[in-house]
């Protein structure tokens, strides 16, 4: 896809400065995966305290058979 837009040439250089890429579209690329993983990441926060488990759930006895087949 081949997009055309205009970016502050001051952040584009501060961004190389503290990178190695090369181009301006390993810059971006590597940009949006960044945004993307702080994004989801900061989503999964957000869930944080929302999940009840089941009062009779024991997480011990499944770690305790985890390396068990059957």
């Amino acid at each position: 896809m081949i997009n055309s837009v205009e970016i502050n040439e001051k952040l584009i250089q501060e961004a190389f400065q503290l990178t190695n890429f090369q181009t301006e579209k390993e810059l971006i690329e590597f940009a949006l995966q960044e945004l993307i993983r702080i994004r989801k990441k900061r989503n999964l926060l957000d869930l944080s305290g929302q999940i009840q488990f089941a009062a009779d759930y024991d997480y011990k006895n499944l770690r305790s058979n985890r390396n068990v087949s059957d």
